[in-house]
């Protein structure tokens, strides 16, 4: 059985203590600046929510940023870019896959209600690589997401999120996404974007 373990986030979106992963993401994913770490019990959860986030994490300085730019190297230029936008208050759902070094626009979808932005990634990378395969084209495919990443090579999206009268459609495109992916092969490589090296990913929404 899968040990418990309790996330706080000391800067996010909504700052707190969660019980999982995906939660916890939601708050920091995208968030600039945002602290967090994992803890083994709620107590010890709980003791380092009310203390200052520097006694347990150690923020990145400019010159390690500098660092790992050099060690991550450079994009590939001639490639495809997604990402999702999500709206943490109205729950509402976007996502999109752009050309990497013009940021031309191939294809938008959304807005979906009562969705995460896991899905909406998850979602985007499947859309460019059945658009690839139909294109009959080898570029890869860049992702921020490392969860999103997991869920298609695993052909399955572990989340959460619970179906709703307002969410129906996008069960629907899940349970096809999974199918396509079941049922097609491809040789596409889906890379992660690095963010902190490289900057925002071409494709992000620009609503932070």
């Amino acid at each position: 059985m899968k040990k418990q373990k309790f996330y706080v986030v000391w800067k996010g979106r909504n700052p707190g203590i969660y019980t999982s992963w995906d939660d916890c993401e939601a708050q920091i994913i995208k968030f600039e600046g945002a602290a967090y770490k994992a803890f083994e019990t709620r107590m010890e959860a709980e003791v380092a929510y009310a203390g200052n986030s520097n006694a347990y994490i150690y923020k990145k300085t400019n010159a390690v940023a500098t660092k790992s730019s050099k060690t991550k190297g450079k994009p590939i230029l001639k490639s495809i870019s997604v990402d999702a936008a999500w709206n943490t208050k109205t729950k509402v759902m976007e996502y999109q896959g752009v050309v990497t070094n013009t940021k031309e626009v191939i294809f938008r979808k959304g807005p979906f209600q009562d969705a995460t932005n896991n899905i909406g990634e998850f979602l985007a990378i499947v859309h460019a690589l059945a658009l690839l395969k139909q294109r009959n084209s080898d570029l890869p495919i860049y992702s921020d997401s490392m969860t999103a990443i997991k869920w298609v090579k695993d052909a399955f999206a572990n989340t959460k999120l619970l179906e709703t009268d307002n969410n129906s459609e996008i069960f629907e495109l899940i349970e096809r996404a999974e199918f396509w992916l079941k049922n097609n092969s491809y040789t596409t490589k889906i890379l992660k974007w690095e963010t902190e090296a490289w900057g925002e990913i071409p494709a992000d929404f620009g609503r932070k």
